[in-house]
């Protein structure tokens, strides 16, 4: 027991180690699909249930599926109520992990491990990618594999056969199985390891049940904590997934003297009893609420009050049908770029707060806003495409021009305010202070390129001799001042009046500052060469 004991706590960190890496590589591979998801969630709350399902099952994990949805929803890319379908599907996706152990797929780690790890070591690009992505999932079930190892002589230990023979209250068996998920941050350890005890004769499906509710309420533990730096609409998204459990939760101590019965018609495994007990519990959930969601939302809206903002993940001014008027189509165009630089603007005021005070929701948000931004630089770039084999007068074949190089323009200032929110949050992590002159130049050169950045997205809605004029010597000002502040720092730091790491940071601030505002004045001398009004 003493030799189990380390082991079994080494497989559930290899477990949430495996899982984390899991997610953080399917997400980076199948980032180019992301919109389509987000497509499909908006449209209907069953498409968004299918979202949460699909997404679930391919990160192995619940949690990092609501997690992302809060995420979303704080920063305006899922409205409150279609975000609510994705945390119902989240619950369903879950089931497969301990599925996985009840038909002990877990036996097959090594094909997976080796397979996917002389993939990844031996390939490049995207083979190399899901290599990855095969090791760590063969990494899950090896975990899974290393926990019924090492709960495999469990059954002859007079304490732990006593200890599952009395929990037998459903109240304790709740608080054990809510307390423990909520310490790992995930239901499919303490649920595949009641599958595993299961098969020990260690546990029966009576002790199991309370335990199971317990878990799947626990689960809410990493949402909650999400939606704590999330705005208003994050809040309300992890309340609601803990609205939901706990519902579902009251519903199945209901229903509990009848699922016994049930769970034994179907079945005479324990094991698999308990993995369907766990299913049938997420079902009940996404039954009872998938056709009330819209009186749920109102409700929870009136718990956690506050406005809520959701940005269109699309374009809203890229009409198809004016594609056959070079005119129109080009106006199209030119409110889908205003758009985007509100949203660029946005990003650079906020990753610009961050570094005077960091909040990590703020940082998140601007990942996701950052995809939105992308996204309609891909949208306008194709559009202009489409326009692009039409009769122009010269002046529609500048705007044609100028429109496709200021898409991109647009796309880097939110690429260099990710950046900066980046290394806010470096200096967040390692308390690194710059001085408090480097920290006064910091902020004169902030308000010479905010103010750039709100001049450059007013002279795209309408042309300003004037301002065009302000934004080309702003941007001369801000190179002044970002070489005269790294001469500063440099002299401050010979003089040990600043700290060596803060170095590094500060420069390269003052260098994503700068670029900026190039891309300012690249957008400004594009309008100033155009002849509309």
């Amino acid at each position: 027991m003493l030799f189990e004991l380390p082991l079994f706590l080494s497989a559930i960190i290899i477990f949430l180690f495996a899982i984390a890496r899991l997610s953080a590589e399917i997400q980076r591979l199948f980032t180019a699909r992301v919109r389509q998801y987000i497509k499909a969630a908006v449209r209907r709350p069953l498409y968004g249930l299918s979202v949460g399902i699909l997404s679930t099952i391919l990160f192995q994990s619940s949690s990092t599926t609501t997690t992302l949805t809060v995420g979303m929803v704080s920063a305006g890319l899922l409205s409150f109520y279609h975000g609510l379908a994705v945390v119902l599907g989240t619950d369903i996706g879950t089931t497969l992990t301990v599925q996985l152990v009840v038909w002990k797929v877990t036996a097959f780690f090594p094909v997976c491990v080796v397979g996917g790890g002389l993939l990844w070591l031996i390939a490049a690009g995207k083979r190399k990618a899901v290599g990855e992505v095969v090791f760590y999932f063969g990494l899950v079930l090896f975990s899974l594999y290393l926990i019924g190892q090492t709960t495999a002589p469990l059954h002859s230990s007079e304490w732990v056969v006593r200890f599952f023979s009395q929990t037998n209250h459903p109240v304790l068996g709740f608080a054990i199985g809510a307390v423990f998920t909520a310490v790992v941050h995930a239901s499919a350890i303490p649920i595949s390891l009641l599958a595993m005890l299961s098969q020990q004769d260690i546990v029966t499906l009576e002790t199991a049940l309370p335990i199971l509710i317990g878990a799947n309420v626990g689960t809410t533990v990493t949402a909650l904590l999400a939606g704590i730096v999330s705005n208003v609409s994050g809040k309300r998204t992890a309340v609601a997934h803990l609205f939901f459990k706990c519902v579902g939760a009251v519903v199945s101590f209901l229903l509990l003297p009848f699922f016994g019965p049930v769970l034994r018609a179907i079945t005479a495994s324990v094991p698999q009893q308990i993995a369907l007990a766990h299913f049938f519990f997420n079902l009940c959930i996404v039954l009872i609420f998938i056709l009330l969601l819209k009186p749920v939302s109102r409700l929870l809206e009136r718990v956690v009050p506050g406005k809520e903002e959701v940005i269109p993940v699309w374009p809203e001014f890229l009409n198809a049908a004016c594609l056959v008027r070079t005119e129109e189509a080009l106006l199209c165009v030119k409110r889908e770029l205003v758009r985007q630089m509100l949203l660029a603007q946005r990003m650079v005021r906020e990753s610009i707060e961050l570094t005077k005070t960091f909040q990590k929701g703020m940082r998140q948000s601007l990942v996701y806003i950052e995809a939105v931004v992308d996204n309609l630089r891909s949208e306008i770039a194709h559009y202009l495409w489409h326009i692009s084999d039409r009769n122009f007068t010269e002046a529609l074949s500048k705007r044609l021009f100028a429109y496709t190089a200021m898409v991109d323009d647009i796309e880097r200032i939110g690429d260099h305010a990710v950046i900066l929110a980046k290394l806010a949050a470096e200096k967040h992590e390692r308390r690194i202070a710059f001085s408090e002159r480097g920290m006064a130049e910091l902020d004169e050169i902030d308000a010479l390129v905010l103010a750039n950045v709100a001049d450059a997205a007013r002279i795209l809605e309408a042309r300003d001799e004037f301002i065009v004029e302000k934004i080309m010597w702003r941007e001369e000002t801000v190179d002044l001042k970002v070489k005269e502040a790294r001469e500063r720092h440099l002299e401050r730091f010979h003089r040990r009046i600043c700290r060596a790491e803060s170095g590094p940071i500060f420069l390269e601030t003052l260098i994503n500052l700068e670029r900026i505002s190039d891309h300012c004045m690249n957008i400004a001398e594009y309008v100033k060469e155009l002849k509309e009004p």
